[in-house]
């Protein structure tokens, strides 16, 4: 659904206005460093536990659209060092603007928003499941998850409006995924599975995920709802796949030369399937500070998917 008519509308325009003045603004504390890393969090215990939802009534999802437009905060990135406006694009800048948001693969791609104001991107895998990183569930400050009833997907944001909106009645995080706010992590573990409480799309309309990961050199695409230009979606679309790197813990982390920076987090990284249809190669959890290169869980290591 978009938004409707009177307040609702007033909200969104409202937001729409407030995300103008909010871009190209970072965080000015944010300590310096050679790489920016993705703010990942969880709570290293139920992981595979889906948590129960509790009802966000339309005023506090509508306060959640306003402070998305807030001046942008350092969610998604651990480390911005200073001078860096931003972090994983490098000197020339690839991305623009999708055009055709509703032809595949983009029509799978929203924003997902939090009751605190986090913001990031995700993708239908299904018709009620959403792929997204695990730290976009972060509590804010402290250790812990937010609730699934705070957590909404926005199916097809664009400029304040929305084709299809659900709220999220449960989630999973990746095994291990710790919530501390300090050292979150670790980032082969930064996925989340959202069960959404209604489906907002046609079956045909989801992303399916490809169990091997792309080659070296293989094609590659990846847009997001990023914090210079919030509203809209940007996409590289003409990036490759580097290879397979050990993380923390000795999880793979599939790394990428895309230009993505805050906001993307939880984006699909996309890579032509078997049968040459767009799929989801891995989910976009960190980029660096010095150019456009970044780290994505590699779409096999993500599940178990839970029953339709």
């Amino acid at each position: 659904m978009q938004p409707g008519s009177g307040a609702a509308d007033e909200l969104s325009a409202a937001a729409a206005r407030r995300a103008g003045a909010a871009r190209r603004r970072l965080s000015p504390n944010s300590p310096a460093g050679r790489h920016a890393e993705a703010d990942r969090s969880g709570d290293g215990g139920p992981e595979q536990r889906f948590r129960p939802a509790h009802r966000l009534g339309w005023a506090v999802f509508a306060a959640a659209l306003l402070a998305a437009a807030a001046p942008a905060r350092a969610q998604d990135m651990r480390i911005a060092p200073p001078g860096v406006l931003r972090p994983g694009v490098g000197a020339e800048d690839p991305r623009r603007p999708v055009g055709e948001r509703g032809a595949a693969p983009w029509r799978a791609l929203g924003r997902v928003q939090t009751g605190i104001g986090r913001r990031c991107t995700g993708a239908l895998i299904g018709p009620r499941l959403v792929l997204t990183a695990a730290h976009c569930l972060m509590n804010r400050g402290r250790t812990g998850m937010v609730r699934p009833g705070s957590v909404h997907f926005l199916l097809g944001y664009h400029l304040g409006a929305w084709t299809a909106h659900a709220q999220v009645g449960a989630y999973a995080i990746g095994p291990g995924f710790a919530p501390d706010p300090v050292r979150p992590g670790p980032a082969g573990a930064d996925w989340a599975l959202l069960v959404l409480e209604r489906e907002v799309a046609p079956a045909g309309h989801a992303l399916a995920l490809l169990g091997d990961p792309p080659p070296p050199g293989a094609p590659l695409m990846l847009a997001g709802y990023q914090q210079d230009r919030p509203e809209v979606l940007l996409a590289a679309t003409g990036c490759h796949a580097l290879g397979i790197e050990r993380g923390p813990g000795g999880h793979a982390l599939l790394v990428h030369d895309c230009a993505a920076t805050r906001g993307t987090s939880g984006a699909p990284l996309l890579a032509r399937g078997p049968d040459g249809q767009w799929a989801v190669a891995g989910v976009a959890v960190a980029v660096a500070a010095d150019g456009a290169r970044g780290h994505a869980v590699p779409a096999g290591a993500i599940g178990p998917l839970p029953p339709p």
